[in-house]
């Protein structure tokens, strides 16, 4: 039985007006990501990738082309509607950890939920407890940032970024400030959260070594994938 789509993009492109001119930067892309799969974007610095992944997130919007996700064309949901659908339904992880600094490693998971304000405070830190305890780290709840590793703190991310339970998860370099060692944890950790909780995984890479570990890898070369 072939896996439920999740999310999909038909002959993508976006530019960028500089001048009278307008600058390609990507070209056409066609995507299909099913329920689980993890997938890697690889390709030289200003390449495309980081434009690519927040048009798959419905963060920036596309010149021409479609982005569909579960039937749902975002293109044309409106702002609310698609902060609504990111909040949902995608978690985000970034090179730099973006954490705040005056709040907890439990307060800061807790912030996505909150800020959704679905939920009661109590259901909200129950939630990001777990989710702390899953990555390794449920014994620096009450840590702030400036307390812990590097790792430590882009574990926190890889909590907050699970915490809503997403379908698919979208990380942007998220080795990409770390050791050899911890980048190797955080990894390592990121695709056993997308096996147990059957989480589509799209990571933006320069490491071709982790990116091989993926089960699909695009290469971006000019704003399209080389083939």
């Amino acid at each position: 039985m072939n896996k439920q789509i999740i999310l999909s993009c038909h002959d993508l492109s976006k530019e960028y007006q500089e001048a009278n001119n307008s600058l390609a930067v990507l070209q056409n892309i066609n995507l299909t990501i099913a329920a689980g799969q993890s997938i890697g974007i690889v390709g030289a610095s200003g390449s495309g990738k980081s434009t690519l992944l927040h048009l798959l997130a419905g963060l920036d919007t596309p010149t021409s082309g479609d982005l569909i996700f579960q039937e749902k064309n975002i293109n044309q949901l409106s702002p609310d509607q698609r902060t609504e659908l990111r909040g949902m339904h995608m978690g985000f992880i970034y090179q730099q950890h973006h954490l705040l600094g005056d709040f907890s490693a439990l307060e800061n998971v807790m912030m996505p939920l909150l800020l959704q304000g679905a939920q009661k405070t109590r259901t909200i830190k129950d939630l990001a407890t777990k989710a702390l305890m899953q990555v390794g780290l449920g014994y620096k709840l009450r840590n702030r940032p400036a307390e812990m590793s590097g790792g430590e703190k882009q574990r926190v991310a890889v909590a907050r970024a699970i915490v809503g339970m997403p379908k698919i998860i979208f990380a942007d370099e998220p080795t990409g400030n770390l050791d050899a060692k911890n980048a190797d944890t955080v990894f390592n950790l990121l695709l056993d959260l997308q096996k147990q909780m059957n989480i589509a995984l799209v990571i933006v890479t320069h490491n071709q070594q982790l990116a091989e570990r993926l089960q699909k890898v695009f290469v971006l070369e000019d704003g399209v994938f080389k083939k």
